[in-house]
């Protein structure tokens, strides 16, 4: 099993930033992309951004050159930096990690239990 902890939202004037970390932990042999989405009351889920193993990363329309999405491989950690937030960021931020954990097993998705984040105008 692998469990993903995340931290660091809460609240933020428009403008301001914020920064959001996951840890993951557990039976990890590779992880092959880590990822933020993001829901809204009344929404569905959206990819915010994501980095893939030795691939590209990528943002979702909304946060382009806003947010950055970076990665600690040696600490299983990816985080989230949002800058110049807007009211319209607002929601329940998750994040996702796609887990080898053995070299002979099957990949699997797993996700944190979400942190909220939320922009005042």
């Amino acid at each position: 099993q692998v469990q993903l902890v995340e931290s660091g939202g809460g609240l933020v004037q428009a403008g301001g930033s914020l920064r959001l970390s996951c840890a993951a932990s557990g039976t990890i042999f590779m992880i092959n992309s880590m990822a933020w989405y993001r829901q809204a009351p009344g929404k569905q889920r959206e990819l915010v951004a994501e980095s893939v193993s030795r691939g590209p990363t990528n943002y979702g329309d909304s946060v382009k050159g806003r947010f950055t999405i970076s990665r600690d491989n040696a600490k299983n950690t990816v985080y989230l930096q949002m800058n110049n937030l807007k009211p319209d960021d607002t929601g329940v931020y998750y994040c996702n990690a796609l887990v080898l954990p053995s070299l002979l097993g099957a990949e699997n998705h797993y996700w944190g239990q979400g942190t909220q984040v939320t922009v005042s105008s």
